[in-house]
């Protein structure tokens, strides 16, 4: 199994080496030269296997030939160990044809924890035996900046740094980021929005100079593997429900579109996907580009769902890659035109987008009356990102059954939550005692070169 960049001009990769490189030479993203693919009786064996199980025959042809079976089945033993539900990630059914895939029962309540405890793993494995150390720099809007650091904290051949936007994140995202004491765990509270921790991420992996001499590596859902692994529970919650003798549809709450391009790729390799539905808030760049043609950034205005708070979506990259017939040169292009703040998708291209994806978006007062709705028809209590989705969802519903995947525990954003339902979230106990914790706050400006100074002095005096 070999790796390609979505722009075209870099090294084909096995997926040990693609894991371990982020983000491609060329600035672009890697994808399987080949994606692989599953009958319908593969598909059907899975149906009440436990998860695990299931990651394993899912993820286990894109894997190649870098781990062995054995190998990789201990790798995903030890990534879902800590989950607290022993499905892992359980179907709730909402109402008639509308089910809920919790996602919030790993360690830090997030679905990032499905894909971050796996490539923790991943790379703890790769490295000793590669006897090899890396610098992980990471840019989060929250939910990705607790997950990384508490699938690495205090791993032998890891230093982690992440960037999350000061003051718009959550108060318990940003404590799960900040009072973990490991010495090899930093948490930068960057002075700017999420797009800035996500530019200047992508400035220090084009930065060769830097970017080798500290064997920078990264865990953003630019890293293939993390999208690898939300691939699975696609499959366990559409089996679960009769496929691949029924179709089913899913809507994803997403900013970033890792998410919903991991369900792009279950519909690739076989699963009968009907539709395939974006959930957006008010930063609504996604909805925008597949309704109007022309992806145009226009700002993030801070909300109430904070890690959809994005204007630039980068795995959109690599949707744009195959509604383009897999052309990097086409795929440079329009990113080139982004520095200019858009780009405007051919025609043929828009076609490909608007028959595998749909969209709609929910406003600030729309995501906080679905909360509200929710918790008194079915008592289900609602992240608001889940809101989003949910609301997003009821849009879209028909006589295939309608999964809405609920991305982050309700207690991570309590105060989104008390407003709409007058009813206070509590933390899961093994996380009673987050806001009294003792916070490392390092805040720093939005400036490359005095980032990387910083990264360079904090790896030398370990």
């Amino acid at each position: 199994m070999k790796y390609i960049s979505t722009r075209g001009n870099a090294p084909e990769l096995s997926f040990a080496e693609a894991m371990l490189t982020g983000l491609a030479r060329d600035g672009g993203l890697y994808l399987p030269k080949k994606i692989p693919t599953l009958s319908h009786d593969e598909i059907a064996a899975l149906a009440g296997l436990p998860y695990e199980d299931i990651a394993f025959r899912v993820m286990k042809p894109f894997v190649g030939e870098s781990f062995t079976d054995e190998e990789f089945k201990g790798i995903i033993a030890r990534a879902y160990a800590g989950f607290r539900h022993a499905a892992r990630a359980p179907l709730v059914q909402l109402a008639p044809n509308h089910y809920l895939l919790e996602l919030f029962h790993g360690p830090t309540l997030a679905f990032k924890d499905f894909a971050m405890q796996l490539i923790g793993q991943l790379f703890q494995f790769e490295l000793e035996r590669r006897k090899e150390r890396v610098t992980i720099v990471g840019a989060t809007s929250g939910d990705t900046g607790s997950a990384a650091i508490e699938a690495f904290r205090g791993l032998d051949n890891v230093d982690v740094f992440i960037l999350y936007p000061e003051g718009r994140t959550s108060d318990i995202q940003r404590k799960q980021m900040t009072t973990p004491d490991d010495s090899n765990v930093h948490a930068l509270a960057l002075d700017g929005d999420f797009d800035d921790c996500q530019a200047r991420l992508k400035d220090m992996f084009n930065d060769f100079e830097f970017r080798d001499g500290v064997k920078l590596a990264g865990v953003n859902s630019i890293n293939w593997a993390r999208v690898l692994a939300q691939v699975v529970y696609y499959f366990s919650a559409a089996t679960a429900l009769g496929a691949p003798a029924r179709k089913v549809s899913f809507t994803v709450p997403t900013g970033n579109f890792g998410d919903i391009f991991a369900g792009f790729i279950a519909k690739q390799m076989g699963l009968p996907i009907d539709k395939l539905v974006i959930a957006t808030n008010q930063n609504d760049i996604l909805h925008r580009t597949l309704t109007t043609g022309s992806y145009t950034k226009e700002g993030v205005k801070p909300s109430i769902s904070p890690s959809m708070d994005i204007q630039v979506s980068s795995n959109f990259e690599r949707a744009l890659f195959y509604a383009y017939e897999r052309d990097g040169e086409a795929v440079a292009k329009l990113m080139e035109d982004l520095q200019d703040g858009s780009f405007k998708i051919s025609q043929g291209a828009l076609e490909m987008l608007r028959d595998t994806f749909a969209s709609g978006r929910a406003s600030e007062e729309e995501t906080s009356a679905t909360i509200t709705a929710e918790f008194t028809s079915s008592g289900e209590t609602l992240c608001p990102h889940t809101a989003v989705g949910v609301k997003v969802a009821n849009e879209h519903l028909s006589d295939v059954p309608m999964i809405t995947l609920a991305t982050a525990h309700p207690a991570k954003f309590p105060d989104a939550v008390v407003a709409a339902t007058g009813a206070y979230p509590d933390l899961p106990p093994h996380m009673a005692d987050a806001m009294q914790r003792e916070e490392r706050i390092c805040k720093v400006p939005n400036q490359l070169a005095l980032l990387q100074t910083l990264i360079k002095d904090r790896i030398a005096s370990r």
